[in-house]
């Protein structure tokens, strides 16, 4: 009796765990219909499964679907671009280990995940440094600065193609913050990268690092009460439903790198990978256009539609961020300057010659 009635719970909760994943399955399946390509991919000859945390309803993300689509067709078939976006796969941690293991072939990680593998990949978000959408494309079109900086994984086995921006970092709070001071109140979620825990310590303030699929829950029970994130990101994915302020910091940019399984690459015929590199590289150009625009709509869209009110900083506040900012870019320093033999490229201060690019003055 006793054996029969555990079995029966066993059943039950295996029944109840069965029901669960269907639910959430179909949930997820649900979410993606509108954005399913318009034709049978079971016929491609090769498949390149990329993954993201990114949100589709971004310009930056959405990239992925463009790309897919514009690969099918230049290929004639050949290339199935298997996109997945709002951390299907998992967190960027998680996608990143399996992207250098091989079980995905492609990412759009954002820039300051990506120095978890690529620890150059944090030049981009230092403070202060490419600041601004006209800044990000001086630095895309550096010639041998940018790919050098796009080679920070080589070493590993894994390529950077191109980058596209979902805007500028700022500070979405559950409270006004108006100055520095205001900021020490707030718990602020940062990404898993060494650069952001840099900068927020640097700035006296509180950071908690946490994988972006674990914020809304958080956000919504008060774990966290602010958020390091650009207004693109808060209004499309909901965040604003919260988190009611933002105020402009815009001290780096929000990006997406592109990056990609060498090996995989390099399996294609030469004929489609000339192929993969031009759709990748048109496509990321044009999202970068894009997104210009859509951060103005989407903080206009903020004001009017979710009642957030925006703030900037006080001149003396700002002052005081950069200020403090510089021990980042010294700290940091080493990381970015490091060679590695897979570079042909070998400068003695790379940060020095994107500090002089930008313009940028301790």
């Amino acid at each position: 009796m006793v054996k029969r009635s555990f079995f029966s719970v066993i059943m039950a909760l295996m029944l109840v765990l069965l029901i669960s994943f269907s639910v959430t399955y179909a949930a997820k399946s649900s979410k993606f219909d509108r954005w399913k390509p318009k034709f049978d991919p079971s016929s491609a000859k090769f498949k390149c499964v990329v993954a993201t945390v990114g949100h589709p309803g971004m310009r930056s993300a959405f990239t992925g679907y463009a790309i897919r689509d514009e690969l099918w067709k230049l290929t004639k078939g050949q290339i199935y671009f298997d996109y997945k976006p709002l951390s299907v796969l998992g967190g960027e941690v998680e996608t990143l280990n399996m992207l250098k293991m091989g079980a995905i072939q492609g990412m759009a990680a954002s820039g300051v995940a990506s120095t978890n593998l690529g620890p150059r990949f944090g030049a981009i978000n230092l403070p202060f440094l490419v600041n601004s959408f006209d800044k990000l494309d001086k630095f895309v079109n550096s010639g041998q600065i940018y790919k050098h900086y796009m080679n920070a994984m080589a070493h590993i086995g894994i390529m950077g193609l191109d980058i596209t921006t979902y805007g500028s970092y700022g500070w979405a709070t559950t409270i006004p913050v108006k100055t520095v001071a205001d900021a020490r109140k707030v718990k602020f979620r940062i990404a898993e990268a060494t650069v952001n825990k840099l900068i927020y310590h640097s700035w006296g303030l509180n950071p908690v690092v946490m994988p972006w699929p674990d914020v809304p829950t958080a956000l919504a029970r008060g774990v966290i009460t602010g958020l390091d994130h650009t207004a693109i990101v808060c209004y499309i994915t909901k965040k604003f439903e919260v988190a009611k302020y933002f105020t402009q910091v815009n001290y780096a940019p929000g990006v997406f790198i592109w990056i990609f399984n060498e090996a995989w690459f390099k399996s294609l015929p030469p004929n489609l990978q000339k192929i993969f590199i031009e759709v990748v590289h048109r496509a990321c150009a044009q999202s970068r256009k894009e997104s210009r625009q859509m951060e103005i709509d989407c903080i206009q869209g903020a004001k009017t539609k979710a009642g957030v009110t925006f703030y900037r900083l006080p001149e003396s506040g700002m002052a005081k961020l950069k200020s403090e900012s510089n021990v980042v870019h010294q700290k940091y320093a080493p990381e970015i300057n490091k060679l590695y033999s897979s570079d042909t490229y070998r400068p003695k201060d790379f940060l020095k010659q994107i500090q002089e690019l930008m313009g940028y003055k301790p």
